[in-house]
């Protein structure tokens, strides 16, 4: 005899369906705002396209805050909020961390470093969690690979975008695959992952702290 289906049980590929659909309209959006020369500060061209107001970036604390509110109408907070927000600000501080060697490391081995603590940075807030660390990375790799796919061709084109300008000091006559992997594979498959994990975490362990907990009832098999 099979055991009866939770009524509070929950799908993450049906949770994140939908903020998978908004990132990569908003991707696509800022694509063609880029290479129709739209203004600037919406869909910024330059290396990096910070501070641009149209990028998926921002909807990170957004569903953040949205996977939080799901998981604890279905019975799934987390066990502690205190110890939940305590690992994604832990999180961050790795991610920092990160960003640091990076930066300093600019394009050299030392740089994968960077790159390992971005991954560690998005593994530690499953440790506060479980069930909101494994919404926010299957986003994240939602989001984000779309990305990484659309940047190799990007770069191959040449299409004068944030998805294929190299940051300043960025070697010349570095090759296809090389500047591939530098400035899209590696960062959209580590730096972003860790930030949208640590972020959302952040946002989403805050708004669990103020939100009723359903507890789940145990189903008889």
């Amino acid at each position: 005899m099979t055991a009866k289906h939770d009524e509070n049980d929950i799908s993450i590929s049906k949770l994140i369906f939908v903020p998978f659909l908004i990132s990569l309209a908003v991707t696509l959006l800022r694509l063609v705002g880029e290479l129709q020369h739209w203004p600037v500060a919406l869909f910024n061209p330059a290396a990096g396209g910070g501070g641009a107001v149209v990028g998926i970036s921002w909807l990170v604390p957004i569903f953040g805050i949205y996977f939080a509110y799901k998981l604890v109408r279905a019975g799934k907070g987390p066990s502690s909020t205190g110890k939940a927000i305590l690992y994604a600000l832990l999180a961050l501080v790795v991610f920092f961390g990160g960003a640091v060697i990076l930066g300093k490391s600019g394009p050299s081995p030392m740089a994968l470093l960077g790159f390992a603590l971005f991954l560690c940075a998005a593994i530690v807030p499953a440790a506060g969690w479980k069930d909101l660390f494994k919404a926010l990375l299957a986003y994240a790799l939602s989001a984000r690979i779309p990305v990484a796919i659309l940047m190799f061709f990007a770069i191959q084109g040449d299409w004068h975008t944030h998805y294929d300008v190299a940051p300043p000091g960025f070697p010349e006559g570095v090759s296809l695959w090389s500047k591939y992997v530098q400035i899209g594979l590696l960062p959209q498959l580590t730096l972003w992952i860790g930030f949208t994990v640590a972020v959302g975490a952040l946002f989403g362990s805050l708004v669990a702290a103020f939100l009723p907990r359903d507890k789940k009832v145990p189903q008889p098999a």
